[in-house]
Formats: structure tokens, sequence, C-alpha cells
């Protein structure tokens, strides 16, 4: 059985593979080849959850085991954790261990490429991030790395947070530019951008209302159904596309709270594989994570 690190498990997971592997996942979960029940999550105490998401492919198949612990940080330890099990599916022969946390940032930025790639006008050269966090960092460096992008508007909580992102970006990509700003100055002020990508754990809704028709904004961010991202006016005004129309529905929390009408949302993989037309108009894209990207992948990594 192969044990990669995080390291390792960055390395065996590029974009240029990542990306289509995902699609295809999407395709066999939309036509269920591939069975992916809701994830199971346990409550270890008030600041702490476990998650366990199967997803059972014809080839393989994978067990994520996630803990979540908000008050890791007074043990100094991160407070996500975990690995990806990958086994046979004919056999349930062990094939990988792959580092769980790594696995979670850079399927779901392969997701919002995805969404990218298959419901916006055309390739971004721009892009606003709303959060300053791990999946910040992932989805930066997945676009740079898959579309070229070298424009970015980074918006924190606090100038000094997104001042701290903006740097680390620059460092780690010279050449790029990239422009900090307080979040709730978008209130006022939109930036004309391809993308506004929301990476939030917010309760409110941290999109703008209104943006340009020729912007695409995603949401990343809000897993739960107390947390929102997106306003009700921009949802109600547009198209929804999500990662997972079963998991949306009892986790968006943005489209729970907004009441929208579940028979007009369709999940990208029905689009990919041809169920429901493209948008003609752009529509919003809502990720919330599914057991089938992990399965995606898995099958990157051990080369399937």
């Amino acid at each position: 059985m192969q044990i990669l690190d995080q390291d390792q498990t960055v390395h065996a997971l590029p974009y240029s593979r990542l990306v289509p592997a995902v699609a295809q996942a999407a395709r066999e979960l939309s036509t269920g080849t591939i069975i992916a029940p809701e994830r199971q999550v346990v409550t270890i105490d008030a600041a702490s959850v476990l998650l366990s998401m199967p997803a059972i492919g014809s080839d393989i198949s994978v067990t994520k085991l996630i803990t979540v612990h908000a008050n890791n940080a007074k043990h100094r330890l991160p407070a996500i954790q975990g690995e990806v099990v990958v086994f046979e599916t004919a056999t349930g022969r062990r094939l990988a261990l792959l580092d769980g946390p790594t696995v979670t940032a850079r399927r779901t930025a392969a997701m919002t490429l995805l969404g990218i790639e298959t419901l916006a006008r055309g390739q971004p050269a721009s892009a606003l991030l709303i959060g300053t966090g791990t999946q910040a960092v992932a989805h930066a460096d997945a676009l740079i790395d898959y579309f070229g992008v070298q424009r970015f508007w980074i918006a924190g909580r606090t100038l000094a947070s997104a001042e701290a992102l903006a740097s680390a970006l620059r460092q780690r990509h010279p050449g790029l530019t990239v422009q900090a700003m307080v979040a709730e100055a978008l209130k006022q002020e939109v930036p004309e951008t391809d993308v506004i990508i929301a990476l939030t754990t917010s309760t409110t809704p941290v999109i703008p209302a209104t943006i340009s028709g020729d912007t695409l904004a995603i949401g990343v961010g809000a897993f739960k159904p107390n947390m929102a991202e997106f306003p009700p006016e921009l949802l109600h005004a547009r198209q929804i596309i999500v990662d997972d129309r079963d998991g949306a529905k009892h986790e968006a929390g943005d489209l729970i709270q907004a009441n929208v009408d579940w028979t007009t949302v369709f999940g990208v993989g029905d689009v990919l594989s041809g169920k429901v037309p493209r948008p003609a108009a752009i529509p919003v894209f809502k990720t919330v994570g599914q057991a089938a990207w992990d399965l995606a992948a898995a099958r990157v990594a051990i080369g399937v």
C-alpha cells in the first residue's frame, strides 16, 4: 500500500489531471455509476466533529475520515486532520493512504476550476477571492496553475489579513498583481473581474448582490445550513448550478435560507453529461463537497 504524506499528495495531484478526473466523476455521479451517500457527521464535542465520506466506484473506492477540532490552535495542532483510504472495489485490497486535508483542498479547487471551465464565458484573466484561509491559498495556486490568472483581488475581514495573503502570493508567484481590500468595501464597489470566489464560513452573505453579467460567482466556503455567502437577490436573479444537488439541499445554507426553487437547481454533472443544457447566461455556482471528488483525486494519485 502506498502511503503519501502532505507533500507527496500535492505532487500526486496536478490540476492538469485532477480537473478532468473530477469532471468524469461528476458525470458518473450524475448517471449513478459512482455511489456516494451524504457524509456522516458525528459530534465529538461542542467544537469538534468527525466527518466520514465514502464513495464506491467500479474500479476503486475511498473513505475519507476527517476530524475538525476548532480549538486546536491552543494545542499547536491543525484544526483539520485526516486521511483518505483507497481500496480496490472488487476485493477491498488497500491501495493507498493519502493526506486528507490536502486531497480536500485540491479537489475542492479542482471543482471550482471545472465550474469555471464549464460555466464561464471564457478563460479568466482575473479573480476576486473573498477569504484568506487555506482554501483561498489553494484556489489562488489553482487559478494560476490551470488558467494562468495573473491579477487578483483578496478581500479579507481585516485589511491586515488580506495584505498578509497578498504578500504571500506575490512571494510564491513573482510578477503577480494582487490588491488587498476589506470585504466590507465590496458593499460600495466591486472590482471588474472575471470570477468572484467566496471561501469563508460566514453566516451572512459576502458576495455582492449586484455584479456584472459577465462575472461568474462561486460559493465554496458555506457548507452548513446556518452559513451563507450568496445574497438571496443574486440567487433569485440567476440560474443556480451546484456540484452535488443532494448535498446542497441539506448543506448549502445560502440556498436553503433563500428558499430557492430546487426544481430549477442542477448539478454540474447533469450539465456535463447532457442531462440539462448549459445555461445560456452566466449562472452562479455553489459547491459543498462530495466524496466522489475524493474518489477522482484517488484515481489520479494512484494512476488509475
